[in-house]
């Protein structure tokens, strides 16, 4: 029995509502990339404020030594490394103890602590840390995590103003020779980045990262303290949105990071990215289900499929002119030589985001590190 006209008026209209929602969200990515969001520009005075940057550690992970030494590198004159790991057989202590001989002029402590205190294993090792730090400004930076000299002294600038809770950093990918690598750099720069910086074009700070967050001690002790967070998957995120409910302001600092991406393989892509998307679903359940409007490629062939005509090929234009032109504005962040050719991509990542979003819809569980946990409600109970 042949469709009727009012199911084929239906899909015709869901054709081209997929590709405006799929062209417009592109166009105010690429605005929002553009402008930029500095909301904090470098300032003196933090480099009159000594801090005390935790790093915990776990294993030997790749360019270890070279992401721990540009912490080691800072142009700021009083500061302390904090390291951490729960056993001492970890291959990472080697690495510390090569820094410490490396800067015999660095303060640096290693803590070596089996105790767990929760569910959540990295702020377990971060509890059994905090005794060590020396100072009331404390830096916390996951141990994937690389920096530039004058780190430091812009990230914790903005934390001499009493009203500021926390200071988080945006990051890049760092890919490495992997081609699964790339796409998750991808990832990272082309999608994940840009929904921040629209989020807070249009005034959200509901959001913190593990890359960075810098906070004075006196507001880790007015959200809890690290024993708040101990059975929390999104830890990062609950430093910040604890702080900001003891009344504290977010800052999203003009710094940007970067950050090891070192899947070899679409399994490890698959899982990881998987386990970012179901973290991101617990936090914010309503905004999640409208992700999809974020995957511009298949979102405007589908409008085509269901729409053919002027209309929605005049739209796929425009939006796909708008996904390229956000791809080269994230890659302006890059170190990296430039390669022109990764734009093309683009189509598969943004189908491959598109099945992980589907898939993360569909359940709760994640794994990480050997662990299995439900994301929901932000709670990482381990499940036997």
């Amino acid at each position: 029995m042949p469709p009727s006209w009012s199911a084929i008026a239906i899909l015709h209209g869901s054709g081209i509502a997929l590709a405006l929602a799929a062209t417009g969200y592109a166009w105010i990515a690429a605005w929002a990339v553009l402008k930029g969001s500095r909301v904090w520009a470098p300032d003196r005075a933090g480099k009159a404020i000594a801090a005390s940057i935790l790093k915990p550690l776990h294993g030997a992970e790749p360019r270890l030594y070279e992401n721990l030494r540009s912490f080691c590198a800072q142009a700021h004159p009083d500061y302390q490394l904090v390291f951490g790991v729960r056993d001492p057989d970890d291959p990472a202590v080697a690495v510390v103890e090569r820094l410490r001989i490396e800067f015999p002029q660095r303060p640096i402590a290693l803590a070596i602590d089996p105790r767990v205190h929760g569910a959540n294993l990295k702020v377990s090792n971060l509890m059994n840390m905090l005794p060590h730090a020396q100072h009331d400004v404390l830096v916390l930076a996951d141990a994937d995590i690389s920096v530039a000299p004058d780190y430091l002294a812009r990230v914790i600038a903005p934390l001499s103003d009493a009203g500021v809770g926390i200071v988080t950093c945006l990051y890049r990918g760092l890919p490495g020779p992997s081609f699964w690598s790339r796409l998750g750099r991808l990832f990272i720069d082309d999608w994940f980045a840009p929904s921040v910086r629209l989020s807070h074009a249009f005034g959200s700070t509901r959001f913190a990262f593990g890359s960075t967050i810098a906070l004075r001690r006196d507001a880790l002790q007015a959200m809890g303290g690290f024993e708040a967070l101990r059975d929390t998957l999104a830890d990062d995120f609950w430093l910040g949105e604890l702080t900001r409910r003891a009344g504290l302001r977010t800052v999203l600092s003009d710094v940007v990071v970067g950050t090891e991406v070192t899947e070899s393989s679409l399994a490890e892509l698959w899982s990881h990215e998987l386990r970012w998307l179901r973290t991101i679903r617990s936090i914010a359940p309503a905004g999640f289900a409208m992700t999809f409007v974020c995957f511009t490629s298949p979102l405007l062939l589908l409008g085509l499929c269901l729409a053919p005509g002027w209309v929605t090929g005049s739209l796929a234009l425009l939006g796909g002119g708008a996904r390229v032109l956000l791809h080269f504005l994230q890659r302006r962040t890059s170190d990296e030589a430039f390669a022109w050719h990764e734009f093309l991509l683009v189509p598969l990542r943004d189908t491959l985001l598109l099945l992980e979003w589907a898939i993360a819809l569909a359940g709760w569980q994640v794994r990480w590190r050997g662990q299995v946990l439900h994301a929901r409600g932000g709670g990482s109970a381990p499940q036997a």
